[in-house]
């Protein structure tokens, strides 16, 4: 199919049209709808499939998609379609999401054709508006048979991604309501026990007295108007990385009971050490990109690399700042005019290895190998 490349920032998604028929047959609905004569069944949801089970359990939650007032407002919605002539029907982007890969053949200028997933696309934004158009087109097929739907595709992003998406779009007073949101916390808590025990470090590392990162967390339903360093999403992210790859160690020490405080303690001295070699001029100092995600992200993984070799708990900060003290040198490096030449990649995910390694070489410390 013909598609815009769009980029922004290091994200790239795509903007398609596609025929009303053509989408409803590519999607897949999460929620029941009910029309005047007939009814969108939810799909079946595999339990592997976590964005799925995510927006399911919000929707399950929130008043807004049960039975009558979902018929409610997809009733409004078909009523307009039927007298929208010359205003269009659906003047805003469908926003779709799929976990493969899709291969873009860019022909100039953005423009070039993309590939179509082999599963169905989840409806991140938009159920509300193609249950609608499903039961328009049950209605009026020749006129529902004119309308082209816009859509924003994005492709082979981390699961993260989806459900952040999904509850930032949903977290304003006309959506879903905020007392429903399940933030990304709760999300993977009901996952795998090596997610819950990433999900509780990201907990503890918001709201403990002595975390570097205190109320520096960008998380839902935070509260704290100090300036947000990290998503809370790329920090699960990075702590899940490191936690996976020691799962069965953990499980044998005790499990997250007896693990969980050992592990924060050891990213509490990590940060803190990091925190006093760099220097409070440089941490937090928003003209420098120390205490920015993509820093924050490759810290962690220099934790994990430190904490394989060395994490006898006495007298640990003190001894991790000594063997960290080469980043001083580093101080202008991590300026943020010219950082992005300084460290040059071709996104994020390669930015982030690229820090990792040059802190990691500064220090002396042994990279984990994947």
């Amino acid at each position: 199919m013909q598609a815009t490349q769009i980029r922004q920032k290091d994200g790239i998604f795509y903007f398609v049209s596609y025929r009303a028929k053509d989408l409803l047959a590519r999607v897949r609905f999460i929620s029941r709808f009910y029309g005047e004569h007939d009814q969108i069944p939810a799909a079946p949801i595999s339990r592997d499939d976590d964005i799925a089970q995510f927006i399911s359990r919000i929707e399950r939650s929130d008043r807004a998609f049960q039975r009558g007032l979902s018929r409610a407002k997809v009733r409004q919605l078909t009523n307009f379609y039927e007298t929208a002539v010359t205003q269009p029907a659906i003047p805003g982007t469908i926003l779709l999401y799929t976990s493969e890969k899709l291969n873009f053949r860019d022909v100039g200028d953005g423009v070039g054709s993309l590939s179509e997933p082999a599963s169905k696309f989840l409806i991140i934004d938009g159920q509300h508006r193609l249950a609608a158009l499903h039961f328009y087109m049950q209605e009026r097929p020749n006129d529902a048979a004119t309308i082209n739907v816009p859509c924003m595709i994005f492709d082979g992003r981390a699961e993260d991604f989806a459900a952040e998406m999904f509850v930032i779009i949903n977290s304003t007073p006309t959506r879903i309501n905020k007392s429903h949101l399940i933030d990304l916390y709760e999300r993977v808590s009901w996952a795998a026990p090596d997610r819950k025990f990433a999900a509780r470090l990201v907990e503890r590392l918001y709201g403990e007295g002595d975390s570097p990162l205190r109320y520096r967390i960008n998380r839902l339903g935070g509260r704290s108007q100090r300036d947000k360093w990290v998503l809370q999403a790329e920090l699960f992210n990075e702590l899940h990385r490191w936690v996976r790859g020691r799962w069965r160690s953990i499980q044998l020490a005790g499990g997250s009971s007896k693990e969980v405080p050992r592990y924060y303690a050891m990213v509490r001295d990590f940060l803190q050490a990091a925190r006093n070699v760099f220097g409070e001029e440089l941490w937090g100092n928003a003209e420098y990109m120390v205490t920015k995600p993509v820093t924050i992200k490759a810290l962690i993984r220099v934790c994990g690399d430190l904490a394989r070799e060395d994490s006898a708990e006495d007298n640990r900060e003190a001894r991790w700042a000594e063997r960290l003290a080469p980043w001083r040198e580093m101080a202008e490096m991590f300026r943020e005019q010219g950082f992005y030449e300084r460290f040059p990649a071709r996104g994020e995910v390669e930015r982030v290895a690229r820090v990792h390694r040059d802190l990691a070489r500064a220090a002396k410390i042994g990279i984990r190998k994947e």
